[in-house]
Parts: structure tokens; C-alpha cells; sequence
């Protein structure tokens, strides 16, 4: 097998993301057939068979030219590329774009690629555009170890071996044991608390907290189910204390510490961070794609921005260290609040729906993708990834102009940005038995400690009326 190959195949194993058993079964029929038959990487004009339905997207940025190279700093915001002059096939990037549109197994908002510090293919799919606010869903997560490490290098966090009980003294805590007590900041960020914490098939314990009438106190009181260290279990009540933790010690806000000691240098100003019953900054961050793909660059640049140290190299190395974690399944590992691929140098951070920055150090680059999952979303973002964003990285040098190249890609970008034809109107149907019971009446709900909801009512318009 080749160097090639063999960097495709691990990066497919890193990109299953959503670690079940369906994944698994996928992932390793085809490293069977990888390893077993020494398949060659599919060529530029292959389409993965996968079901397909076209799905478009709005008004892109389309690249320019510049020069090779990382030779500013994206703070003011990304300067745009042809993809050969970043050693990169604008053809299979089109190529890529037009896969994604055509998938019904997953519901794509956007596809950003980045490499050496420049766009090369920035898309977005109808109705969301350039600018789109989107929910990071777990990606948040990664964000919030950033800070946790930014909170230790200014000294309000002692160090990531800081009992978590230290944080908060006032409160009187449930199941208190000697792993409780045991329990530190960096079995947290390691997804290895101990706490009895159920995410599989659903995750039970994070509805269980935000059913809560005080997600801190909750998450505090649940029983140890082991030491912390003895095994990885996806937990999000732990990114979530953390949370908690860094608000308790800079005396702020997470969000108007995150303002201070990260957003504002990088130029991220866009951005919504939900709080929640007791006012802290809970779950998810909301932001555009490019303000996302900037927590991935600052990891691929070790921490450092436009002069400044904002994360110490230190904690950047520990928060990729495959080493530190108990073992998550074979080629995947985890960081602080990273996905670790075991057998290359990537590492992404990723969310439910397809939300992803991912980071390759060897080819210099960072991809981020946005949406609305769907049945095949582990299967096509492996797809694209393996089929045409990796190919497509030719060299570390700049390629030939391709100008017919870059015509596809600029027609493709804008293609999926369109609203997809109206159908041609029909009939009214006749309106349903049970929506004629419902219409009109009042349904009184429980607590809602999320959107606060305490009635809902549904009038539907008959037919001669719509």
C-alpha cells in the first residue's frame, strides 16, 4: 500500500467522528479491502455511490490570486487563493462540492478548506451564505478547553491536576467518595470523570441536566461510576463544568472571558453563547464557519497569533497528545476535548450534524464543515474527505494555473448557492382528521429551562382558506 494510500486510510478512520456500531462495521469493511487487496485511491472523476439528491447553497467569496505561503494573519479575516497556487487540484475540489450537493444523507451548510492560511474553496448551500451564524454544536467543546488552558496560563486555574471539588466550595455536593474527591480539570477535558454518565444510544444524562433547575448542581451530584482515568466515556456535562469552573475563577463570564483572552485577538466578534438557568455559558457556541476555522489555525500554529502567545505550546501539545487518554477504539483517540487520529498527525473538533474543523499539520491545512446531519453523515464527510480533499493536496509547492479548473469551481460554489426551482403549485389537500381536533385548542407544557415555553397553540387553515 502506499504513503498515499495509507494517509487516506487513516484519515478515514479519523473521520467516522460518532463512534457506533454502524460506523465501525463501515470503517473497517473498507480497511479490510484497503489492507487485503491494495485498492488504488479512487480517481479524480470517481463518485462514491451514495444516495443522491442535489441540495444548493448562496453567495460565495470566490478566491483570487496571492502568493504561497502563511504570510499574514487572518484576524481582520482570510485572504482567498486559487487552489494551485496552494499545491491543490481546483477540479477535485469542484468535484467535491458537486458530491455534497447531491448527497440526501446528509444535510451540508457549508464546506470551508484552508491551506497554508488561504481559502481555496469556501461554499455555502441554500439558504446559507458567507456570514451565516451557525450552531457548533460539540465543536464548542474544543473551544472551551482553549480557554481552560488560556485560564491556566493567566493563573486563575492552578493546573489541569486542580481537584474539581476546589472550585466550588460553597456548594454541598452528592455521592462524595474518594474518586469524587480524586476527580481532576484534566479528566474532564479527557472525557475520563468517572461520572455515571450515559450517552449511548441517546444522551441521557445531558436531557437529564438540562431538565435540571441547576445544571452546575447536577452535574456535581452524580454518582462515580469509576476512578477518573479508567476509561473514556462521552460525557457533556464535563465540557460543560468546565465551563462553570472558568467563570467561577475569572470572576466573568466564560463568554466575556472568551471576548478577552481569545475572541478579540483572533477577530471573532460574531458570536452567541446561550446561558443557562443560573447564567452560565452553557453546551453551544454559535459563529460563522470562518471564525470557526480560526480555532483550528491557532492549533496548527501552536497557540501563537500575530506576535502573541495566546496558548502556551505546552498545553497545545498536551491537548493533542494521544498518550493521555484512555483508549477510544482503534486509529481514534482523544485529547482535551479533540478527536486524535492515533495514526497520523490530525485532529478535529466535531459535533452532532456534521459540525468539524479539522486540523492536518502535514498538508497545512484546516477544513471545516457545517450542517444539518442526517442517515449517511459519518459515511459522506469520509467520502469527500478521502475522495477529493485529500487527493486533491498535489504538492506542498504551487501547481500550473488551471483557469478551466478554477471556472468549474467558481461555477460550482455559485451553483450550490442557489434556491433550488420551485415545484408547480398543486391542490390544497383536504386537512386531516386530527389536525381539525388540535386546531385551534391550547396544550399547556412542563418546565421548559431552555426556551422557557409554557403553552403552545396550532391553528391550521383549512383548504378553501390556504
Amino acid at each position: 500500500m502506499s504513503k498515499k494510500q495509507l494517509k487516506i486510510l487513516h484519515l478515514l478512520l479519523f473521520a467516522i467522528g460518532n463512534m457506533n456500531p454502524r460506523a465501525y462495521k463501515i470503517v473497517f469493511v473498507i480497511v479490510f479491502l484497503l489492507t487485503a487487496c491494495s485498492i488504488q485511491a479512487p480517481s479524480p472523476t470517481a463518485t462514491p455511490v451514495l444516495e443522491s439528491t442535489p441540495i444548493p447553497t448562496a453567495t460565495p467569496i470566490l478566491p483570487t490570486p496571492t502568493t504561497l505561503g502563511s504570510d499574514y494573519w487572518p484576524t481582520a479575516g482570510w485572504r482567498t487563493s486559487t487552489p494551485e497556487e496552494q499545491g491543490m487540484d481546483s477540479e477535485l475540489l469542484a468535484d467535491a462540492i458537486d458530491f455534497l450537493q447531491k448527497q440526501d444523507g446528509f444535510n451540508i451548510h457549508s464546506l470551508l478548506i484552508i491551506r497554508n492560511g488561504y481559502v481555496v474553496a469556501d461554499a455555502y448551500f441554500y439558504p446559507f451564505s458567507h456570514g451565516s451564524l451557525h450552531d457548533l454544536a460539540a465543536v464548542s467543546n474544543s473551544f472551551v478547553a482553549t480557554l481552560v488552558g488560556i485560564a491556566i496560563d493567566e493563573g486563575f486555574i492552578n493546573s489541569v491536576q486542580q481537584p474539581v471539588l476546589d472550585f466550588f466550595p460553597g456548594r454541598d455536593v452528592a455521592n462524595v467518595d474518594a474518586h469524587k474527591e480524586a476527580l481532576a480539570v484534566e479528566e474532564l477535558l479527557l472525557m475520563s470523570s468517572g461520572f455515571e454518565c450515559i450517552y449511548q444510544p441517546e444522551e441521557v444524562t445531558l436531557l437529564e441536566m438540562v431538565g435540571s433547575p441547576d445544571w452546575v448542581q447536577f452535574t456535581l451530584d452524580l454518582p462515580m461510576a469509576e476512578a477518573p482515568g479508567t476509561r473514556w466515556v462521552y460525557c457533556t456535562p464535563n465540557p460543560y463544568l468546565l465551563s462553570a469552573i472558568i467563570q467561577e475563577t475569572a470572576g466573568e463570564s466564560t463568554l466575556e472571558f472568551a471576548q478577552e483572552q481569545l475572541f478579540e485577538p483572533l477577530g471573532i466578534s460574531n458570536v452567541i453563547w446561550p446561558l443557562d438557568p443560573q447564567g452560565y455559558n452553557h453546551l453551544y457556541l454559535i459563529m460563522t464557519p470562518h471564525d470557526m476555522a480560526k480555532l483550528g489555525y491557532l492549533y496548527l500554529r501552536q497557540g501563537e497569533w500575530d506576535g502573541q502567545q495566546l496558548l502556551s505550546p505546552e498545553f497545545v501539545a498536551r491537548a493533542i497528545d494521544p498518550s493521555l487518554s484512555p483508549p477510544v477504539a482503534p486509529g481514534i483517540d482523544y485529547g482535551y476535548l479533540w478527536w486524535l487520529n492515533t495514526v497520523d498527525s490530525s485532529y478535529s473538533a466535531r459535533g452532532l450534524g456534521g459540525q468539524e474543523v479539522l486540523v492536518i499539520p502535514d498538508l497545512d491545512m484546516v477544513v471545516v464543515t457545517t450542517g444539518g446531519g442526517g442517515p449517511n453523515e459519518i459515511e459522506v464527510i469520509a467520502a469527500v474527505l478521502t475522495t477529493y480533499i485529500l487527493p486533491a493536496a498535489e504538492s506542498e509547492k504551487p501547481l500550473a494555473a488551471n483557469p478551466d479548473g478554477m471556472a468549474l469551481l467558481e461555477s460550482t460554489v455559485q451553483q450550490v448557492a442557489l434556491a433550488p426551482t420551485e415545484p408547480e403549485p398543486q391542490p390544497v389537500p383536504p386537512m386531516p382528521e386530527i389536525a381539525q381536533r388540535i386546531s385551534g385548542q391550547t396544550y399547556l407544557l412542563d418546565a421548559d429551562p431552555i426556551f422557557y415555553w409554557e403553552s403552545i397553540s396550532l391553528t391550521f387553515l383549512d383548504e378553501t382558506e390556504a
